[in-house]
């Protein structure tokens, strides 16, 4: 049936991809060993360096985030090698998995899949660990799965206190471009993203900020590796090159997407997803709803988590919002699976789309029988307008003036 309207795709990435970013992806083919293409990538590869907060370099794979995950492992560690990881969720654990497939020896930290990481449990692990077997602190940013977002900052601490020469790799895949992430002064080495998440951009690139201790790593390490090589790519990329065919159409979308962050302001775009995260969850609330996560201090700027009530489904819910509105909202993954809906409010995402997405769940709640209490709209409303919510343009008098001024 043709339906009238936009979907709303408000799963938690692939996100929605803007009109510029769509018309720039639009460009035609050229000759990757071009002049013109020269431009392209020196662009892209300096934009991510501000993205990511780093003066390092920035490898972009053609690839997931999976494949992302894949070269952050064979350029740094070797067959054998013992590497920390904590259970926060369904991507921490895929992780694990490849990290095992790998040959590599894991210690996963247990969790329950509703907070992030313990930093405490890192320093004193660390601390035992005075042979210096554990070669690196694998973690995840932002689980998706989840609705979790842990603090890396107090990650770094934790290591630097163990007095610990472990490496430190994160993944960023949803975080990057939504959530404060600082590469170089978290002391990270190896930060792993991809470009459907917070950069508004179609799947198909992996990138890899990297740090000096990384790169030193990768040049002594035993893994094998051909297609994720490092240094095969830094000496091509120091000319804005790349050693194989580059996604040529998905770089001409990055260069926009770096431009549209920068134009807004990462610590605005931040903000923003806070924002619309706190008026979200506003909602849950006024529902009757839970959240999955348990710690306010862990609440994700990406997404919620909503755990169903006991006796509904929550891939049933989701289907009838899909039949009833026309919009996707994400699935609960592995042992979360019928058990939580999550909804996505990352990347091109303001007030009005966020409160359509909020009233297309409360039309579901009611239309699939989910116990719940109206009112999620107006809460979602209240927060939104709230002095501390409000975005400075509109809440200064003057906001018009301003407004035409760059019209």
């Amino acid at each position: 049936m043709t339906r009238s309207g936009q979907h709303f795709l408000q799963i938690p990435g692939p996100s929605p991809v803007p009109g510029r970013v769509l018309s720039a992806i639009g460009g035609p083919v050229i000759d990757h060993r071009g002049p013109e293409f020269r431009k392209l990538g020196q662009d892209v590869l300096e934009g991510c360096k501000a993205v990511f907060k780093t003066t390092g370099p920035v490898v972009i794979y053609p690839s997931s985030g999976t494949g992302a995950w894949e070269a952050a492992i064979v350029n740094t560690l070797s067959p054998g090698d013992k590497v920390l990881m904590v259970e926060t969720g369904h991507f921490a654990t895929l992780w694990k998995r490849m990290a095992e497939r790998l040959g590599l020896e894991i210690e996963f930290i247990s969790g329950d899949w509703r907070h992030g990481v313990d930093a405490d449990i890192i320093e004193r692990r660390l601390a035992e660990d005075r042979a210096g077997t554990i070669k690196a602190v694998m973690v995840v940013h932002n689980e998706t799965s989840t609705g979790v977002t842990s603090d890396l900052a107090a990650v770094r601490r934790a290591i630097d206190k163990a007095g610990h020469a472990a490496l430190f790799l994160v993944d960023a895949i949803s975080s990057l471009g939504s959530v404060d992430l600082r590469h170089d002064e978290w002391g990270i080495d190896v930060t792993v993203s991809c470009s459907q998440k917070g950069l508004m951009l179609p799947p198909g690139l992996g990138f890899n900020a990297i740090s000096k201790k990384a790169l030193a790593a990768s040049r002594t390490n035993s893994m094998r590796r051909s297609y994720w090589d490092w240094n095969d790519m830094l000496g091509p990329n120091g000319n804005g090159f790349f050693p194989y065919t580059p996604a040529t159409n998905l770089l001409y979308g990055l260069r926009e997407a770096i431009a549209l962050l920068m134009e807004e302001g990462l610590d605005a775009v931040f903000a923003r997803h806070r924002r619309l995260a706190a008026a979200t969850r506003a909602a849950v609330r006024a529902w009757d709803l839970d959240i999955l996560c348990l710690d306010p201090a862990e609440y994700s700027p990406v997404l919620t988590a909503v755990v169903m009530p006991d006796g509904h489904d929550a891939d049933h819910f989701r289907q009838i919002v899909l039949k009833a509105t026309d919009m996707s909202l994400g699935a609960g993954l592995a042992k979360l699976a019928g058990k939580v809906f999550r909804i996505g409010h990352l990347g091109a995402c303001n007030e009005l789309t966020l409160m359509g997405a909020l009233s297309g769940v409360e039309l579901g709640l009611a239309a699939a029988g989910v116990p719940h209490r109206p009112g999620g709209i107006t809460a979602a409303l209240e927060e939104l307008k709230s002095p501390t919510s409000t975005p400075a343009m509109l809440a200064t008098p003057d906001a018009a003036p301003a407004i035409a001024a760059r019209a």
